[in-house]
């Protein structure tokens, strides 16, 4: 067999499974690209979030929960809008939005909450103009969106909102259909559906994964972002003062590094016996990889604890690794750019408004964050 290094123990769940837990940086990347490793969520063994989590992904899935090949040829059907020369088209659009966002955010009574003012919205903007979806029904889909992913949110509810969220997609989906419009959904249907590659239930859980991820992972990390820099204002003051964009991409890439809102790990389970130094993980274990301690691995990343946004942290694993790296890393870096490089040079004396003990941390959904943000300036 072969070696991959040091450290996986057993956890418990919380419907008494004991999956393998890999914290450390090398042998979670190793992991991620071992074909003995499968992402299908619906094999025996695949350690499960909660039991919403279980049910929701029981009826349908998209392409982030299913191995090669289709897997794959899924992934292809939907990469070109996320390659490098498409999302730097969009750099002057997006930055529209958010020099947008930032006016609108300056006229509103102070102290003013960052989340629902510009965090979410930014998101929420960004990602509707990429798949096509109208942001006036944004609302909906965010609330949605929240229930579904909500670990206190029943079965029912969970499922309930994700058959809420699809059948929207669906219906726009069969208006694309009829009338094409701008976005990632219209060019699937041309180029995939129309010739019969993808069935329009197929695009809809995608769209669905696209849509939600697209919300929660970026909204998420502008808002803890900034916390993160106003609780370090040294950083913070590299960065506001910098026209480099060298810099903005470094800060950018520490912060997802030492943030890493993904803090339910990537899940999987073993197709075969895999043997871990003195541990084998056997066919049927589930085994769950910490990307969010990975990137506090002292080997790969000295004085891990630290915050230091001139440091090199572009191998950071808060996207994933290997062939189920998030598709949408190139947009989400460009948000985060866009943002990071203006918010602060715009609103230079933005700081707390409240005490940092007093910032309502959010715990109980998939993605971590913060439920609101009050700042002032």
């Amino acid at each position: 067999m072969r070696e991959l290094g040091a450290g996986p123990v057993r956890v418990r769940l919380w419907d008494g499974s004991t999956p393998w837990l890999v914290t450390g940086y090398d042998l979670g990347r190793k992991l991620l690209v071992d074909p003995r490793v499968s992402a299908d969520s619906t094999r025996s063994g695949y350690p499960h979030f909660d039991l919403g989590s279980r049910e929701r992904r029981k009826d349908g899935r998209s392409f982030v929960a299913l191995d090669d090949p289709e897997h794959a040829r899924q992934r292809r059907m939907v990469s070109p809008p996320f390659a490098i020369r498409n999302i730097d088209a969009l750099k002057e659009e997006v930055a529209d939005i958010v020099n947008g966002l930032i006016d609108e955010f300056l006229t509103r009574p102070r102290p003013a909450d960052l989340v629902g003012g510009l965090a979410f919205p930014t998101s929420t903007k960004v990602i509707c103009r990429m798949l096509g979806v109208p942001y006036a029904d944004h609302e909906f889909f965010q609330d949605e969106s929240t229930r579904m992913l909500h670990r206190d949110s029943s079965p029912d509810m969970v499922v309930g909102a994700q058959e809420a969220l699809r059948g929207y997609l669906r219906e726009l989906i069969d208006r694309q259909l009829r009338e094409p419009a701008d976005g990632l959904i219209s060019e699937v249907i041309e180029t995939q559906v129309r010739p019969g590659a993808l069935s329009p239930e197929q695009l809809s859980y995608i769209s669905m994964t696209l849509l939600v991820a697209g919300l929660e992972t970026t909204g998420n990390m502008i808002a803890l972002g900034t916390l993160a820099l106003l609780r370090n204002p040294e950083q913070l003051a590299v960065l506001r003062e910098t026209d480099d964009p060298g810099v903005v991409n470094r800060a950018v890439d520490e912060l997802l590094r030492y943030l890493n809102i993904s803090h339910s790990g990537r899940r999987r389970v073993a197709l075969e016996e895999i043997t871990v130094g003195d541990v084998v993980i056997r066919a049927g274990e589930g085994i769950i990889l910490t990307s969010e301690l990975a990137n506090r691995d002292p080997d790969n990343f000295p004085d891990p604890d630290r915050l230091d946004i001139t440091r090199d942290a572009a191998h950071h694993l808060a996207f994933g690794f290997g062939p189920h790296h998030c598709l949408g890393r190139p947009l989400a870096v460009l948000e985060l750019q866009t943002v990071y490089g203006t918010l602060y040079r715009r609103i230079p004396t933005l700081r707390l408004a409240i005490d940092f003990a007093d910032v309502p941390f959010k715990y109980d959904g998939v993605a971590y964050g913060v439920r609101e943000l009050p700042v002032t300036w």
